[in-house]
């Protein structure tokens, strides 16, 4: 976590993510590229040639104003932060910033499916998630200091999923966390205990860096469910999942399960991108 984009609408949300962000950069000396995307009018995003220059100017006022009071907040003392200002739409935006300045880790903030509809809430979040080449970790609150001592790692431990157990493996060791390996049963995709018990072994076999660890089971009517349920009952600190980007989350996840997670959970929610 040498490189950490935080895209910023300056709203609430997205300020909760950047005292997140903060914290992870101080234990992880990493630099903090803060990039916002101008909120212009569609015709100044659309490549129009008769662009209005005063008020591109105005917006870039605006924004350079606003990213000073954002660097003058105690949690940013000390930080390595590097400032863009991109015209694109704000999904094709953060996906090129992570292509272009390599980054290791997105946080991003998120008011969730019934709050306000920010500029990078909502839609843009759910996209990010689900195509992003990096983890991406989603906050909804206001967390004073950000240390994860649970973490819920919720897959169908397929074999498919190791590369992103690893990533996952990583973030919980650079917090000394407890890893909670989690496998929902539901009704319609039950799987007794025995063979769910040899799946898990049989998958963490090899993964010589996975220290604190718990495997869990856990029933309930639907896998969103059981991963939200089990996770408030042990007072998670975190949830991670894979998602399989563009086309869709196969096996455990199917359907928007990690759109879903990241609407409705409001605990921190990290991906991994299979």
């Amino acid at each position: 976590m040498k490189k950490i984009l935080l895209p910023t609408d300056f709203s609430e949300q997205a300020d909760y993510a950047l005292k997140v962000a903060a914290s992870l950069a101080k234990q992880n000396d990493a630099t903090i590229y803060l990039m916002h995307m101008l909120e212009m009018p569609s015709h100044l995003l659309s490549g129009d040639t008769n662009l209005d220059v005063p008020e591109q100017l105005l917006f870039m006022k605006i924004a350079n104003e606003r990213f000073e009071k954002t660097m003058e907040q105690d949690f940013m003392k000390g930080i390595n932060v590097e400032v863009t200002v991109e015209s694109h739409k704000a999904f094709d935006g953060i996906t090129m910033a992570i292509r272009q300045y390599d980054i290791d880790l997105v946080v991003m903030g998120s008011s969730g499916a019934s709050g306000i509809k920010e500029m990078f809430i909502g839609s843009n979040t759910e996209k990010v998630v689900r195509t992003a080449d990096a983890p991406v970790l989603v906050i909804k609150n206001d967390i004073e200091n950000f240390n994860v001592a649970n973490f819920v790692f919720a897959s169908d431990f397929s074999d498919d999923q190791k590369l992103v157990f690893e990533q996952a493996i990583d973030f919980a060791n650079s917090f000394n966390a407890t890893l909670h390996l989690l496998f929902v049963n539901t009704p319609n995709r039950f799987v007794i205990t025995a063979a769910a018990e040899k799946k898990m072994n049989d998958f963490i076999k090899g993964f010589d860096e996975l220290a604190s660890h718990e495997l869990h089971i856990y029933n309930d009517d639907t896998i969103e469910h059981g991963i939200l349920n089990f996770s408030r009952s042990i007072d998670a600190d975190l949830i991670g999942m894979s998602t399989h980007g563009r086309q869709g989350l196969a096996h455990f996840f199917n359907g928007s399960i990690s759109e879903d997670l990241v609407n409705h959970a409001l605990r921190p929610v990290i991906t991994f991108k299979i």
